[in-house]
């Protein structure tokens, strides 16, 4: 039944103009989508310096801010638990602790001599793709994201 419905579509579809359609995508779309190639085509050096220069700024302003902050936890919780050790609220079983390490360094050991997943390699393609294709875009970015990180 299938074959024989193939050829009854003469007619109902209409021609779609993807030059029409490309233009009414948003600019963050033609910027880093995929379908759009690289942006070094689209914008000057200048603009591509500081879209990317913004958006690392930012980026690192945020992740300076958030890091402070889990460190901020972890240190104190750290503190926290070390103060309870010491006061007697809390012990320690320092053979258990010892042999899940030991545990832990052998999954690791495994695990490091397995390859590396085809999903990783595939995504680690698409990030040197990309930079290949918009290298003053990510030279931008880095440049910012080590400005926001100082600020």
């Amino acid at each position: 039944m299938a074959a024989s419905s193939q050829g009854n579509f003469e007619g109902k579809f209409e021609a779609l103009d993807l030059a029409e359609f490309a233009k009414k995508q948003p600019w963050w779309r033609k910027l880093f989508g995929q379908e759009s190639g690289p942006s070094a085509e689209k914008y000057s050096v200048a603009t591509q310096l500081l879209i990317g220069g913004v958006t690392g700024w930012c980026t690192g302003f945020i992740f300076q801010k958030v890091g402070k902050l889990a460190a901020t936890a972890v240190g104190g919780g750290f503190f926290l638990l070390q103060l309870e050790n010491h006061t007697g609220y809390i012990k320690v079983d320092w053979q258990r602790v010892e042999t899940d390490m030991k545990k832990a360094k052998e999954q690791l050991k495994i695990r490091k001599s397995n390859q590396v997943t085809t999903e990783v390699k595939s995504k680690a393609e698409e990030v040197v793709s990309f930079v290949k294709k918009n290298v003053v875009v990510t030279g931008g970015f880095f440049g910012g994201f080590l400005l926001g990180m100082a600020s």
